[in-house]
């Protein structure tokens, strides 16, 4: 290329005082900066790349004009900043911005505003406001507009909108693409009612009437600031001209909202309409299927099939969906057919990745196989986003494994994701369920910026942690804060409430989103639905049922659930058939529900019925869960032969739960042999199985074999197994009370005492006879009478039977299952004192009242 400058060049003048140097060659002409150049070839040949589309070339010849100190003209200038801006490679366009400089050329409008978007799309928005700034008097409506744009795409919505105002100002009338851009920067929650002033600027105008991308972002703003859809609609159906745009992003807002219906509706009118679905309607549209409740998987399939059609099986991002669609959608448990289209794809990114690695860790109980998805991710060219790391963190917390959830975050730290909410968000979760509170709260505290998403990840991990009191001083904490809460804050509150049994704390958070708005949401109604039955008032979970507008499957299953544990078998399958008749599909956890009210009722033939209809009627085939269920039913009903017989036709092995289950109606009806059996069976898998243990020792203690009790222990003791100890508890006055076996601790133990002891007299003048076989120590039976009726439960009926009066019942939880002795002493308690006492243990409800038990003493 020098060669040809040196072409170009004018022969040297001549010196009088000596004569030019001879030249050896035509390449050694030296260039002189003093003569003009004719640098219009090369010119012409930067605008050749630029048509051609070789963005670099024409940088590289850019380059060469400059070293010459030479400068292509404004509208050269201009063309390559649009080229960058289109290629997306701002690097380029910041050079380029750097030869302008150079040139110092006086810069007009169209450059000015080309710089403006460059720096805009780069991100760096405090560059693009400077140079909008040094505009002056050449700022026109593309300079407002672009810099509107700025501020609304680096989500600085009170700066777009602030400039939207100066732009009225200044005189400008706004066109479409101001319009465009300040209502992006009004759809959020915060800036939406400005949203709504700026749309009745917006009718008047005559904007809405013709323009696709105003429409397209008013959809946006409703849906995104109001969760409004039926307003979206209203936008939708007043624009003139849709475009396969329109119709996408409708979908796909519906999707977001949970109306997969209307998603699949707008689909096929808009197929009917004539419209050609591209790869990102498909992808909106498959994702649409995995939200819907019935006939998702037919529907999905046959959207795959078209996929497949159109040309789109190769589509990374139709892939992506198509794997989440068949992971969410499976009927049996298998994700044969997500990891089917994930091997198939030729080419993976990071979202492909993600899904399948989330999709085994919302299939449940494959949770090491998503670990290993990771680890072989990690191996090979893409490299985890926040999301992957944030979903491979949950799998640790599923597993209890922190200590390779710590290793993975050390990663997550060095790909740049030290201060990212999700992970950070996903981190406190793993460390709950970990049983590690300590080091949860640490990650709480050293987020960067907490914000609402991080609150209701530490309130949520209190409550699973059965630590309501912690749940709820964070709770104030975020009302301290200023921090307005959301559904999910609620939902674990209420799942914190429950899971304790702290109704009266349930009340108040019942009566604080009451004021809040949000008693039609239906998640929160299902949570509140599960906190009143878990918190023993059946009736009053009853009627938010029967309030409720609109019902899905959780909700006919949470209210089944409640009937079951509270031994209202009938009501619960009643509630069933309802639900089949509104046309609401089951699932595998409403079998789990209706399965378990037929066993906490004997209902022998009522769960053969549901168990075959199950796969017969619904496709749902059965899990383990629902052996073990039919196991219980079997098993309770004394049909212990029947249950091993059915255990050993099962098409899978069965696990430990299976046989732990069985293993417990053995204890209940002394069955040894049979117990023993099933004892080893649960020790083959586990040999660390405490609850396998546990109950052969109560086995072996009924039977008064008390050598095979004392070999147990000391089996027990070598392993390091270690027994739940018994806890029984109260709420009284928002207070929560609790009480372990002869507990002494209470600051009112001796007024607890002198009830209990005038409780055993009166009780025992009705009739009561202290049952010492559950007093599973080789003890004298002085000692085990007196032992027995220092029981935990009966601890927390005495405290209660002092702190509460009529017509309130009195509510206790135990963490383990009551005794029998128990059980009958309470029964004469509630004769003897006239109160109502409902007991939950770790199986059900026992509702007693004038000495009966909603059990009829089959538990």
């Amino acid at each position: 290329m020098m060669a040809t400058v040196n072409l170009s060049l004018p022969a040297p003048a001549k010196s009088p005082s000596r004569p030019p140097p001879k030249l050896s060659s035509r390449s050694s002409v030296p260039m002189s900066v003093n003569r003009p150049v004719n640098f219009e070839p090369l010119r012409h040949r930067l605008i050749k790349h630029l048509d051609a589309g070789h963005l670099h070339k024409a940088i590289s010849t850019l380059d060469v004009m400059a070293s010459h100190n030479a400068h292509p003209d404004l509208i050269t200038y201009s063309l390559l900043l649009k080229a960058c801006i289109r290629s997306r490679d701002f690097q380029l366009g910041k050079l380029v911005h750097s030869h302008l400089t150079e040139s110092k050329l006086e810069l007009d409008s169209v450059l000015f505003n080309s710089l403006i978007s460059l720096y805009s799309k780069a991100g760096d928005w405090t560059k693009a406001r400077n140079i909008f700034e040094s505009m002056g008097n050449k700022r026109d409506l593309v300079s407002w507009s672009a810099m509107i744009s700025c501020f609304a795409n680096n989500k600085m919505s009170f700066e777009a909108i602030l400039t939207f105002l100066y732009m009225l100002d200044n005189g400008f009338l706004p066109n479409e693409y101001c319009f465009t851009a300040v209502i992006r920067a009004c759809s959020t929650s915060e800036f939406f009612p400005i949203g709504e002033i700026i749309l009745g600027f917006l009718v008047k105008t005559g904007y809405l009437d013709f323009d696709t991308n105003v429409g397209c972002a008013l959809i946006d703003m409703f849906v995104k600031g109001n969760s409004d859809l039926e307003s979206a609609f209203k936008v939708f159906d007043k624009m003139p001209d849709r475009n396969v745009v329109a119709w996408t992003l409708m979908i796909t807002r519906c999707t977001q909202l949970s109306y997969s219906s209307g998603a699949i509706e707008l689909f096929m009118d808009m197929v009917l309409g004539g419209y050609i679905p591209d790869r990102f309607t498909l992808s909106g549209i498959i994702s649409a299927c995995t939200e819907l409740e019935s006939e998702s998987l037919s529907l999905g399939k046959q959207l795959h099939s078209w996929v497949i059609r159109s040309g789109f099986a190769s589509d990374v991002c139709i892939g992506c969906s198509l794997v989440d669609m068949y992971a969410k959608c499976t009927i049996d448990g298998s994700l044969d057919d997500s990891r089917r289209v994930f091997d198939r794809m030729e080419n993976h990114n990071v979202m492909s990745w993600t899904a399948i690695i989330t999709g085994y860790i919302q299939c449940g109980g494959r949770d090491v196989e998503a670990i290993e998805l990771f680890c072989k991710m990690i191996e090979g060219p893409v490299p985890p986003n926040h999301f992957t790391f944030s979903s491979v963190l949950k799998a640790c917390g599923n597993l209890s494994d922190s200590r390779t959830g710590e290793k993975f975050y050390a990663q997550a730290v060095k790909h740049g994701f030290a201060s990212d909410d999700c992970v950070g968000n996903s981190l406190i979760s793993m460390y709950a369920k970990s049983g590690r509170m300590v080091d949860a709260q640490k990650a709480f505290e050293s987020l960067f910026e907490k914000n609402l998403d991080s609150y209701n990840t530490i309130v949520d991990a209190y409550a699973k942690n059965l630590d309501s009191e912690g749940a709820f001083e964070l709770f104030h904490e975020i009302s301290d804060f200023g921090v307005e809460v959301n559904a999910f804050t609620f939902t674990s509150l209420l799942s914190g409430a429950s899971s304790i049994g702290a109704i009266g704390k349930g009340e108040q958070i019942h009566a604080r989103l009451l004021k809040s708005g949000f008693q039609s949401n239906q998640c929160i109604c299902n949570a509140l639905i599960s906190m009143y039955a878990r918190c023993g008032h059946i009736e009053a979970a009853f009627q938010v049922f029967n309030e409720m507008d609109g019902r899905n499957v959780i909700t006919w299953t949470s209210m089944i659930t409640g009937f079951a544990k509270h031994g209202f078998a009938t009501r619960a399958l009643e509630i069933f058939h309802e639900m089949l008749k509104a046309g609401i599909r089951p699932n595998e956890i409403t079998y789990i529900a209706v399965l378990s009210a037929c066993s906490h009722a004997g209902l022998v033939l009522e769960g053969w019925e549901n168990f075959k209809s199950m796969h017969k009627e619904h496709e749902i085939a059965p899990r383990m869960e629902h052996y073990a269920c039919m196991v219980d039913l079997l098993g309770r009903s004394g049909l212990l032969r029947e249950a091993i017989e059915f255990i050993n036709k099962m098409p899978c092995t069965p696990d430990a739960l299976v046989w732990r289950t069985f293993l417990g109606a053995c204890r209940v009806h002394h069955d040894k042999e049979l117990g023993e059996h099933a004892a080893k069976m649960i020790l083959q898998q586990d040999p660390h199985d405490t609850a396998a243990h546990i109950l052969l020792s109560n086995l072996y203690a009924s039977s008064g074999q008390w050598e095979d009790v004392a070999g147990i222990r000391k089996n027990m003791k070598e392993r390091n197994l270690i027994k739940e100890a018994g806890c029984s508890w109260i709420e009284v006055d928002n207070k929560i009370h609790r009480f372990h076996v002869a507990d002494t601790s209470h600051p009112q133990v001796q007024e607890i005492y002198d009830k209990l002891d005038e409780m055993a007299l009166k009780i025992k003048g009705l009739g009561y006879i202290p049952d010492t076989d559950f007093v599973l120590h080789e003890l004298e039976e002085e000692q085990k009478e007196q032992f027995v009726f220092q029981h935990s439960e009966k601890i927390a009926v005495a405290f209660g039977l002092i702190t509460t009066s009529r017509p309130k019942p009195i509510r206790v939880f135990k963490n383990l299952r009551v005794c029998g002795d128990c059980h009958t002493a309470i029964k004469y308690i509630s004769m003897a004192t006239g109160r109502e006492i409902i007991l939950r243990d770790s199986n059900r409800f026992h509702h007693i009242k004038n000495g009966t038990c909603s059990c009829n003493d089959y538990w």
